[in-house]
């Protein structure tokens, strides 16, 4: 990797803001200072999305390879995918094929210029799951390879990288939370939680932390159970399953530290006393986290900030995201935050370099 990393950012389902909040990251010109963008998308919907954000000066620059893009502030290059035939008639804030099918192909597009190291790091936006199935349903056969279902980027990731072990981290500012288990009932997810499992989260993690350049990563293991389950009063995961794997992650050397009570965990991280947290399930990690990157202004009954964000851990390729979903409701309004995604192609730039030093290119 030769100079600044080239980021390649999806535009999300199209349907919803995903490009709107594009526009306006890239219209950040401290963007181009750190990295090298392109949007991998249909170009005419980043030209709708100028209109909408009311960003006039913003030229969209239509690429057919990597190699083509400029890389210069006011001018937004976007690798051209014919996805949407007609941008006006296309149904904005909706769910559809049109747009499920839109949002796969650019994520399948950008996996395949990672793996072929065409980008050095990818940063997607949100997509609709509703959508992006209903689609792979519909096309069931060359543009979805044979795929009917995933259960977001996450899997289609591990998919198309052949990626078996892998987890998703989220991360606002030095707060972060990786995840035994993600997209199931909170039912499974209390099944999920087995020794091996949660060892090899905290490989994950560690490994993660280590990549990020934390030297002695302090790896904070929450329980399932409320206290811990007291002892196996309150249930047995924490004596059975979760202890075990902390006492083997020790053995290989990780600073690893619980089980930790889920109350009160987070604060302790947010204090500095870890560098990242092991959650046993979904909502154990997104509640703390989206508590403290989203912010609702109620003076002025708005959003005043929106910001966390997704990390894909263990694939062969650097992957984040933005920490929210499509904004159907705020598509066409030109009024999205995109200090989300401005944090996930933030973490992309970090990463890149910190792999760049890692393989001492």
């Amino acid at each position: 990797m030769n100079g600044k990393p080239i980021i390649g950012i999806t535009m999300g389902d199209p349907a919803g803001n995903g490009p709107e909040i594009t526009v306006k990251a890239l219209a950040h010109p401290d963007v181009y200072d750190r990295c090298r963008p392109i949007v991998v998308g249909d170009a005419k919907m980043l030209e709708q999305a100028v209109r909408f954000v009311g960003r006039g000066d913003i030229a969209i620059h239509r690429c057919a390879a990597v190699s083509d893009a400029k890389f210069s502030a006011g001018t937004i290059d976007v690798l051209h995918l014919e996805l949407i035939p007609d941008a006006e008639a296309f149904p904005i804030g909706q769910v559809s094929v049109e747009g499920g099918n839109a949002a796969f192909q650019c994520v399948k597009k950008v996996i395949k210029l990672a793996l072929a190291g065409e980008v050095d790091a990818t940063c997607t936006n949100a997509l609709n799951k509703e959508a992006m199935n209903k689609a792979l349903e519909y096309y069931h056969g060359e543009r979805s390879d044979g795929y009917t279902h995933f259960d977001g980027h996450t899997e289609i990731y591990a998919a198309y990288t052949h990626t078996k072990k892998y987890t998703m981290m989220l991360a606002h500012g030095d707060l972060r939370v990786v995840h035994v288990s993600t997209h199931c009932s909170l039912r499974e997810a209390c099944d999920r939680v087995k020794k091996a499992r949660v060892l090899e989260v905290i490989e994950i993690a560690y490994q993660a932390c280590r990549n990020m350049g934390i030297a002695a990563p302090k790896v904070a293991v929450a329980g399932l159970n409320p206290h811990c389950g007291e002892h196996g009063l309150f249930g047995t995961e924490e004596i059975e399953e979760i202890q075990p794997a902390i006492d083997a992650a020790k053995a290989e050397g990780i600073d690893a530290i619980g089980p930790c009570p889920p109350d009160s965990v987070f604060s302790e991280a947010l204090g500095g006393w870890y560098d990242i947290v092991v959650c046993m399930y979904h909502d154990q990690g997104h509640i703390p986290l989206k508590t403290v990157g989203f912010v609702y202004d109620r003076e002025k009954q708005a959003w005043k900030a929106v910001e966390g964000v997704n990390v894909t851990l263990g694939l062969p390729i650097i992957r984040t995201s933005v920490d929210h979903g499509t904004g159907f409701a705020l598509a066409g309004k030109g009024t999205s935050n995109e200090l989300s995604l401005v944090n996930a192609i933030d973490y992309a730039i970090r990463m890149a370099i910190e792999r760049k030093k890692a393989v001492g290119n």
